[in-house]
């Protein structure tokens, strides 16, 4: 792969919210999972771990899930995502793509069931049929996550380049005791995210959706 292949995989990357049912071999899965190790951490700690989910587990899962959603429970994450409250700047960037993706998929602002429908597609992983599980120790500090980000990312772009699709998802951490539960890990482990992995459908129009992204103007500063 020459450099401008690997920008364009870069820029081809994006989530993606419809998957067909097709199965994804897990002889791709254990190679993107094996180049997404060679990410960088802190003094090649790799604290990061992957419970991968298939078939009746997945399924399994995902029915706990969309029974808490189902219940009203109120997600509580181990760890908080963001700042609270956000800066202005995020917020507006934030709601310009919730809005955007809303119109692309016909949800009117006020229609409380599509919305809530569209919330649940979360916990149904969009269809993909295999769902990712990272987690880190409870307690673990912001380069852990520095270290698992950039494992996340490499897994992502791995993926991508086989001709798969993926999204991250925070939400699913909402329903961390469960999926604790659910996966056999012990209470010393805290959910940093879940991935849905699969190959995107490409007749559904969400897929095409892609948020803008800021110009080099907007987050990079040069001093000479």
């Amino acid at each position: 792969m020459n450099p401008a292949e690997f920008l364009s995989l870069l820029h081809a990357r994006h989530c993606q919210r419809a998957f067909t049912d097709e199965p994804v071999s897990r002889y791709v899965l254990e190679a993107a999972l094996l180049a997404a190790g060679q990410a960088p951490s802190g003094k090649n700690t790799q604290p990061w771990r992957v419970t991968v989910t298939t078939g009746s587990q997945r399924d399994a899962l995902s029915n706990a899930l969309c029974a808490e959603y189902d219940a009203g429970v109120k997600p509580q994450a181990d760890y908080d995502y963001s700042l609270q409250p956000q800066p202005e700047e995020w917020m507006n960037r934030a709601r310009a793509c919730g809005y955007a993706l809303f119109e692309l998929k016909g949800i009117a602002r006020d229609d409380v069931s599509a919305r809530k429908a569209h919330g649940r597609e979360n916990v149904t992983f969009f269809g993909a049929p295999v769902h990712m599980i990272l987690h880190l120790p409870a307690g673990a500090e912001r380069g852990n996550f520095l270290d698992v980000g950039m494992f996340l990312q490499n897994l992502m772009l791995a993926l991508t380049a086989q001709g798969l699709g993926s999204c991250p998802q925070y939400s699913v951490a909402g329903y961390a005791e469960v999926i604790r539960t659910y996966l056999g890990l012990s209470a010393d482990r805290w959910i940093v995210c879940g991935l849905s992995v699969g190959h995107p459908d490409p007749t559904a129009g969400v897929n095409s959706f892609v948020p803008e992204r800021l110009p080099l103007s907007g987050f990079v500063d040069w001093q000479e």
